[in-house]
């Protein structure tokens, strides 16, 4: 057995030890930690045969410590005390408290993440929140990240992911430009339009629609083309063509009649949909603080 061993072996006679000392006597004691005082006996006796001393001077009618047994007592009764204020760290972690960090992809975070910022952090006052604005995948573990959100139709491995809300792409466009070019029918009329697109990669321009088992691809274009969501949606509120945009980036200009639908029929499908998941490491014991976190964009993003 090895010397850690052993001093891991000494700890719950000490414990007792220390109860007894508080309590008077070994029947008192056993009261106490609800056990027989035969056990409470056999832990001091085994505790004094480990550190070979004689803790206390037992007679019929009386226990005191020996003047070893002073010596052991204090050092008992520190690691209590050690015990119980490890036991205030666990209770005041057990509080929803401290800092989260959280990255989110930039439109997302700015359209849907911040309006719930505000009520979260008044439910609560303990929790600081650092959001993260990237359209990078972020590494959680690299990065010390607690917690990530990825626009994806495959989470990486080896993390929890939890689906927030399905991100489905739709064409919209001003009302004012429809009225100006017309509204297309089908999906081969986008060819006739000025179209708003990512041009990120060469085949961003060719749209694929389909409806049921139809399919159609389309080679669109157009004089304005951005790799932004909010950059696309400003263009189309500006009247400059028909726009592929994020549901979420486009929901309140269609709330309030700014933008309308096109070809809502449709699913317009492209590498860009999927879902937005929360990712964050597997941790069996999961700090409370991010427990509500998730909880809560669960509960407000799930439809």
């Amino acid at each position: 057995m090895s010397i850690n061993d052993r001093l891991i072996n000494l700890l719950p006679g000490l414990a007792v030890m220390v109860k007894v000392i508080e309590t008077g006597s070994f029947s008192a004691a056993a009261r106490a930690l609800n056990c027989m005082p035969s056990a409470v006996s056999r832990q001091i006796s085994s505790l004094e045969a480990s550190l070979k001393l004689q803790l206390f001077v037992r007679t019929t009618r009386s226990l005191r410590l020996s003047e070893a047994g002073q010596t052991v007592a204090q050092y008992a009764q520190d690691m209590l005390a050690a015990a119980r204020s490890a036991s205030t760290v666990s209770a005041l972690s057990a509080q929803p408290q401290g800092l989260i960090r959280l990255s989110a992809p930039k439109a997302y975070a700015k359209q849907v993440i911040q309006p719930l910022v505000g009520p979260f952090l008044r439910l609560y006052p303990e929790i600081n929140l650092q959001l993260l604005v990237t359209d990078r995948p972020t590494d959680l573990l690299q990065e010390d990240i607690d917690l990530g959100i990825r626009i994806t139709d495959q989470p990486p491995p080896g993390l929890v992911a939890k689906a927030l809300m399905a991100i489905d792409q739709i064409l919209v466009a001003s009302p004012a430009y429809l009225a100006l070019r017309g509204t297309p029918d089908s999906p081969q009329e986008l060819s006739g339009h000025d179209c708003i697109y990512l041009g990120e990669h060469a085949n961003d321009n060719r749209w694929v629609l389909q409806q049921g088992g139809d399919s159609q691809s389309v080679l669109v274009r157009g004089r304005y083309i951005a790799n932004n969501t909010e950059m696309r949606l400003a263009a189309a509120l500006d009247d400059w063509g028909i726009a592929s945009l994020p549901l979420f980036t486009a929901q309140t200009a269609l709330a309030e009649g700014r933008l309308q639908r096109v070809l809502a029929d449709w699913q317009l499908l492209t590498a860009y949909r999927g879902s937005a998941y929360l990712l964050y490491p597997p941790n069996r014991y999961l700090a409370p603080k991010l427990r509500v976190l998730i909880d809560y964009l669960e509960s407000q993003l799930r439809g």
